[in-house]
């Protein structure tokens, strides 16, 4: 409360602010602080609730007696259940109030960890724990711990830690039933972690993460603590690096030598890399080798959509593959014997879901059947795949999210919903936002991949890069060329909408286009990368650096101080929402709150709405349900459907 109430203060301050703003209304509902936010209708109170219960099975592991760990939502917050059998119920393993973001079974072990933070501050915490009997909590409070690896016989883990300030990890190791054994390993520099331990035990493969781009790996060898670098050479990324069953080799997801990226293997000792998957244009986006590697299990990302294909190893023989229905993975994993594939899977129309093939006999059971909350699933949009062309001929993919039983002709308003990242892709999986506007609202929701998006090869996602950052906001003016051509979209009646890097884009469309929108949405976006660079948690800039340039270098602090949103909030002139998280740790409370103050000053209508116990995304479902109300209100009334 006082820091915005700080910032509002100090809005006259800013440059090129003329206009006194009074000062804002401001209330509170449950966590939340909400400043010129219009009292919310019973019947949008009722609207969102149809959407908001929704529920979604996410698979984290197979335990060893066959019967899996799921997360999904009881309550307000996911929390972490266990499922038995095919059908059984979820029984809740996890109670606290807030929520588990992952697990992973011990090996060997009728036990597991998991990860939690507190209020979405992302300093996550390691627990230990089995089917009974409370949590045991692994790591220091105040540090922040990630990347939880096991030995093959459950005996050791190895995790990352860094600490407040820092932007270099620590490698800890422990029993994982014993919390006074962790120690510290190897002091490290940068983004390391650990991403497996070899066979023997006495080795740890490591990563480091320069940037969402490159990756650099390497051995450290338990007992001595010597660090050897391996796969030496170009530049790549490296994703979920593993040993081979010798030992010889590294399997991982890598562009190395590629425009896109596919499975390879690396000789520890040096060598030729070996590509494991056939030649493709699309991505291999996840995989799993069984234990005795005879079996892989690997997703392929064609357009946004998976397809999943189980081969053996050596013979390449034709093997009976899963049918699905057409979605995005959330999950795949052999259970130990390699008999059994746990495959999740999220669809437009579904929330997620957990299936297990069976690999000999080639059948498919599904484990769970999770709930929409009431809703229809054949009354839900299904999204449409489009593209247009931007600026300079690069061709840009978007989905469509049209209202179901609107005739063609019929003119709808349209929601612009740009991703994070930037280097995320939206995908057809569930998105119960984009369903909510196109029924409640009416709206065409489009969603579009800009270039800097993953899935479309590597030269793709450099598009964007440094001081080509505004060639992405670019495209949404080529795709609001494209709305214009089009006969059911109101070119009339265009928001826009995103969040994070999105939220960065809703801010720079708005300021780039504003004679063509009605107005816009923003959660937790960059406002300035110059204080962004100096706010974000030491542990994340210098990745940051790698994708957005370096804000220390004097020609790359001049694009910022060029396209940077508060260096030109004069330039947005509609109505925007801003909506941020307290606890943010990625785009900090500062970044709103000054964007905020500076449409304020100059007279332009602003709601804002702060959340006293979430970071950087929105995971409590009460404060989901109000971000949701005061959505439809904001952009119910932008459309004229109020």
């Amino acid at each position: 409360m006082r820091l915005i109430l700080t910032a509002f203060l100090a809005a006259a301050s800013l440059p090129a602010i003329a206009v006194a703003a009074p000062a804002p209304v401001v209330r509170t509902v449950g966590t939340a602080t909400l400043y010129d936010v219009p009292a919310i209708p019973q019947s949008v109170a009722d609207a969102v609730q149809r959407y908001q219960n929704s529920r979604a099975a996410l698979f984290e592991d197979w335990l060893p007696d066959g019967s899996m760990l799921i997360a999904t939502r009881f309550g307000e917050t996911q929390q972490l259940h266990h499922v038995r059998a095919p059908g059984a119920a979820r029984t809740q393993m996890t109670f606290a109030a807030e929520p588990v973001a992952n697990a992973q079974a011990i090996p060997g072990r009728n036990a597991w960890v998991f990860g939690r933070d507190t209020g979405g501050d992302e300093w996550f915490q390691i627990y230990a724990a089995g089917p009974t009997g409370q949590p045991v909590r692994m790591t220091e409070p105040g540090t922040r711990n990630q990347s939880a690896t096991f030995s093959k016989d459950g005996r050791v883990m190895a995790w990352s830690r860094a600490t407040k300030g820092s932007g270099d990890y620590t490698i800890m190791i422990a029993n994982p039933g014993d919390p006074k054994s962790a120690r510290v390993l190897l002091k490290g520099t940068g983004a390391i972690g650990p991403a497996d331990i070899s066979a023997d035990g006495r080795t740890i493969l490591l990563t480091r993460g320069i940037s969402n781009r490159e990756t650099t790996l390497s051995l450290l060898d338990i007992a001595s603590g010597r660090v050897t670098p391996v796969a030496t050479g170009p530049a790549a990324r490296y994703e979920d690096p593993r040993f081979t069953t010798d030992g010889r080799g590294i399997i991982a997801i890598s562009d190395r030598e590629s425009d896109v990226r596919r499975l390879i293997e690396l000789p520890v000792a040096g060598g030729a890399i070996r590509v494991l998957t056939p030649a493709s244009k699309w991505d291999v986006e996840e995989y799993d080798l069984s234990d005795d590697g005879q079996t892989l299990a690997y997703a392929v990302n064609e357009d946004g959509f998976s397809r999943v294909v189980v081969t053996p190893v050596r013979t390449r023989q034709m093997l009976p593959q899963p049918v699905l229905p057409r979605g995005v993975l959330t999950g795949l994993k052999f259970t130990a014997d390699g008999r059994r594939l746990a495959i999740g899977l999220s669809t437009a129309t579904s929330a997620g879901d957990v299936w297990a093939w069976d690999v000999t006999a080639g059948q498919l059971v599904r484990w769970t059947e999770s709930e929409l909350g009431g809703l229809d699933p054949a009354a839900l949009a299904e999204p449409t795949l489009v593209r247009f062309k931007s600026f300079d001929g690069v061709s840009v993919p978007a989905f469509v999210y049209r209202p179901k039983g609107i005739a063609a002709g019929v003119r709808t308003p349209v929601i612009i919903d740009i991703h994070g990242g930037p280097e995320a892709q939206t995908r057809p999986n569930w998105n119960y936002g984009a369903q909510y506007f196109a029924d409640v609202l009416g709206a065409t929701v489009i969603l579009p991949n800009v270039r800097g998006s993953d899935g479309y090869g590597t030269k793709y996602l450099n598009l964007d890069n440094g001081p080509k950052r505004e060639d992405s906001v670019k495209d949404i003016g080529a795709l609001l060329d494209w709305i214009g051509t089009q006969p059911g979209l109101d070119a009339k009646r265009v928001a826009v909408y995103g969040q994070s890097y999105g939220g960065y884009m809703s801010l720079a469309v708005s300021e780039h286009y504003a004679d063509r929108l009605v107005g816009s949405v923003e959660r937790y976006g960059i406002s300035d990368f110059n204080s962004f660079m100096a706010n974000t948690e030491a542990y994340r800039r210098d990745n940051r650096r790698a994708e957005y340039g370096d804000e220390r270098d004097p020609t790359m602090k001049a694009v910022f101080d060029r396209i940077s949103p508060l260096r030109n909030v004069a330039k947005i002139r509609k109505p925007m929402l801003v909506m941020q998280g307290a606890n943010d740790p990625r785009v900090p409370q500062s970044e709103s709150e000054q964007v905020v103050a500076g449409i304020r000053a100059n007279g332009v209508p602003v709601s804002y709405v702060l959340f006293a116990d979430e970071g950087h995304g929105f995971l409590k479902k009460g404060n989901n349900d109000l971000r949701r109300a005061v959505e439809t209100v904001f952009l119910g009334k932008l459309f004229g459907i109020e």
